[in-house]
C-alpha cells in the first residue's frame, strides 16, 4: 500500500494554514494602496500628508502586532496539548498587554505638533498630516483587540477568519474613504485626514467581527475568551512580554532600516529616492507569500511541539523552506525579465525607470535571502527563541548590512559612491547575514530542543 510522505503531508498542512493569510496579507496591502488612491484623486497634497502621516503611526502598529504575535507559540502549544482551557487566559493577558500599549501610544496625541516640527513636515501639508495622526492614535486601541483575538484564532491553526475579516475590513474602508474624504451624505470634507477617520472605522469594526467570530464559531466557542473570570497572573505578562516584545523589536529594526536608507538617499535627488521606493514597494508586496508561509510555519511548529512531535518540526522547516526559496527563485526570475513593465506601472517617467532597472534586479535577489530568513526566524518563534532572533537581526541590519551600504552607496573608498545600488547591496549582505544566522540558531534548536527550557 502506497504511503504518503511525511514531507508532503507537513507541506499541505502548512499551506493549508498560509494560503488564507496570504490573502488577507494583500487585502491588508490594499486597504493601503485604496488610502493612497482616495486621497491622492482629492489632492496630491492630501496624499503627502497621509503618506507622512502613516510613517509616523506605522511603528506604533507594527509594535502592536509584534507583540501579539507572541500569543501564537503560546497558543499553538496549548492546543497541540489538548489544553484548550488554558488558551483564554493567555488571550486576556494580551488583551490587557495591547491595550495598555495602545493607551500609551495614545498620549502622543499631545506631541503630533512638536513631531511634526521636529521631522520638519512643510507647512501646507502639517494640518492634514496632524488631523490623520490624532485619528489614527485613536484608531489603535480597536487595533489591538483585533490583533489579539486574530492571533488566538491562528494560535488554533485557523486563519480563514482573518482572510474574510480582513476582506470586511477593506470593503468597509472604500466607502468609509469615500465618505469622510470627499463629504457625503451630510459628513464635512475632510480630504486626507479622512482617511484616518475611516481606518479608525475600520479597526474598530474588524475588532467586532473578530471577537463575534470568537464567541459565535463552533471552534472558538468552548474557550470561553471572554466569559470567565477576571484574573491577573504576573508570570503569564512576563512570559508573553519575554516573546512578544523582541518580536516588536525586531519588526522596528526591519522598518526603520529601510526608512534610513530612504533619508540617506535624499540628497542624490528624488530619482534615486523614487526608483529606491519601487523597489522596495514591489518587493514588500511579493514578499507577502514568503511571510504567509512562514507565518504558518510558526503556527505549525508550535503546535507538533504541543502534541510532542519534535522530529515532525523538522520535516515541517525544511520543505517549508525549499517550497519557499523555489518560489522567491521564481518571483525574482519574473521580477528580471518584466523589470520595465513593473516600473511602468508606478511611474511613466524614463529617468526614475532607469535608475530602478539596476535596483529591481538586487531586489530580485533581496527575494531569495528574504525567503531564507523569514522561514528561519518564524521557526524560533514557534520554538519561543525571539531574544536570539532579534539580537541578531540587529548585527546583521545595523551592523554590518547598513554600514556596508553607507560605504557603498555614499563613499568613494572602495569605489565611486553607488547610491541606491550601494545601499541595497549592504541590505542584502546584512539580510543574507541575518539568513545564515538565524538557520545557524534554529539548527541549534532542533538539535538540542529536549534539554532546553520550554
Amino acid at each position: 500500500m502506497h504511503q504518503t510522505s511525511p514531507y508532503r503531508i507537513e507541506l499541505q498542512h502548512v499551506l493549508t494554514i498560509a494560503w488564507p493569510l496570504f490573502i488577507a496579507q494583500l487585502t491588508q496591502i490594499g486597504m493601503g494602496v485604496a488610502d493612497t488612491i482616495m486621497a491622492g484623486h482629492y489632492s496630491a497634497l492630501d496624499m503627502a500628508g497621509v503618506a507622512v502621516g502613516f510613517s509616523v503611526i506605522s511603528p506604533m502598529m507594527f509594535f502592536i502586532q509584534g507583540v501579539a504575535l507572541g500569543l501564537i507559540p503560546v497558543v499553538s502549544r496549548l492546543w497541540g496539548k489538548n489544553q484548550h482551557h488554558n488558551i483564554a487566559v493567555q488571550t486576556r493577558h494580551m488583551l490587557y498587554i495591547l491595550i495598555a500599549i495602545s493607551v500609551v501610544f495614545l498620549n502622543v496625541f499631545w506631541f503630533v505638533e512638536i513631531i511634526l516640527t521636529w521631522f520638519d513636515v512643510p507647512p501646507n501639508i502639517q494640518p492634514i498630516t496632524h488631523d490623520y495622526i490624532i485619528y489614527m492614535l485613536f484608531a489603535l486601541p480597536g487595533f489591538a483587540i483585533y490583533q489579539a483575538v486574530r492571533q488566538t484564532c491562528e494560535g488554533v491553526s485557523t486563519t480563514r477568519p482573518t482572510m474574510i475579516i480582513m476582506f470586511i475590513g477593506l470593503l468597509v474602508n472604500i466607502p468609509a474613504n469615500a465618505v469622510f474624504i470627499y463629504g457625503m451624505f451630510g459628513f464635512p470634507e475632510m480630504g486626507g485626514a479622512g482617511c484616518g477617520l475611516a481606518t479608525m472605522l475600520v479597526y474598530l469594526v474588524m475588532a467586532v467581527a473578530t471577537i463575534f467570530y470568537s464567541i459565535k464559531s463552533p471552534l472558538m466557542k468552548p474557550l470561553k475568551i471572554f466569559s470567565q473570570p477576571f484574573i491577573i497572573d504576573k508570570t503569564i505578562f512576563k512570559d508573553l512580554l519575554t516573546i512578544g516584545i523582541p518580536i516588536a523589536l525586531t519588526f522596528l529594526t526591519e522598518v526603520t532600516l529601510f526608512a534610513a536608507v530612504a533619508i540617506l538617499l535624499a540628497p542624490f535627488g528624488y530619482l534615486q529616492v523614487a526608483a529606491h521606493q519601487v523597489a522596495i514597494n514591489f518587493s514588500s508586496i511579493v514578499f507577502m507569500l514568503p511571510l504567509s508561509i512562514a507565518m504558518a510555519v510558526a503556527i505549525r511548529v508550535s503546535y507538533l511541539l504541543g502534541k510532542g512531535k519534535t522530529n515532525t518540526t523538522i520535516i515541517t522547516i525544511r520543505v517549508a523552506r525549499w517550497f519557499t526559496i523555489l518560489c522567491a527563485c521564481l518571483t525574482a526570475a519574473l521580477t528580471i525579465i518584466f523589470a520595465p513593465w513593473i516600473i511602468s506601472i508606478y511611474t511613466d517617467d524614463t529617468a526614475v525607470s532607469d535608475y530602478a532597472v539596476p535596483i529591481l534586479f538586487l531586489a530580485a535577489l533581496f527575494q531569495i535571502s528574504d525567503a531564507i530568513q523569514v522561514i528561519s526566524a518564524n521557526a524560533l518563534r514557534g520554538y519561543k527563541d525571539t531574544s536570539w532572533m532579534l539580537g541578531l537581526c540587529i548585527v546583521s541590519y545595523w551592523m554590518i548590512g547598513l554600514p556596508l551600504g553607507i560605504v557603498l552607496g555614499l563613499t568613494d573608498w572602495i569605489k565611486p559612491a553607488m547610491a541606491a545600488q550601494g545601499l541595497w547591496i549592504g541590505i542584502i549582505v546584512g539580510l543574507s547575514l541575518a539568513a545564515l544566522l538565524l538557520h545557524w540558531r534554529m539548527k541549534y534548536f532542533q538539535k538540542n530542543y529536549m534539554s532546553l527550557p520550554t
